[in-house]
């Protein structure tokens, strides 16, 4: 599978947290059609990053069950760097992300995988 962003310098904590530096490319297909005169990366791709990164960090493919408290306070613009943090919690529960740039948190939130591959 071609990765649609870039990422580097992943981080697995010992605490359950891991860390990792991501930028998406201008030329990255997420940004066509979705604001020309001043590009955004939409909150799917976001979460989407977030999945990637969780299903990394605990070595599995399951589909996302859940998000909630999910916050987007600013934009992500294209070649934009950007760290990704996600704090794992128990198995079946929810584990807490965000993202954040040289100004601050961009996005976070609480994503949980379903338990069963179905």
């Amino acid at each position: 599978m071609t990765m649609w962003y870039e990422r580097s310098l992943d981080k697995q904590m010992t605490d359950g947290e891991m860390v990792a530096h991501v930028r998406v490319p201008a030329g990255s297909p997420w940004f066509d059609g979705h604001f020309p005169e001043a590009p955004v990366l939409p909150g799917v791709a976001q979460l989407g990053m977030v999945h990637d990164l969780l299903c990394r960090a605990l070595d599995q493919t399951s589909p996302v069950a859940q998000v909630s408290r999910v916050r987007f306070k600013r934009m992500i613009r294209p070649d934009q760097a950007l760290i990704l943090t996600i704090k794992t919690g128990a198995v079946n529960s929810s584990h807490s992300f965000r993202i954040s740039g040289d100004e601050g948190l961009i996005c976070s939130g609480l994503i949980r995988l379903r338990a069963d591959k179905q």
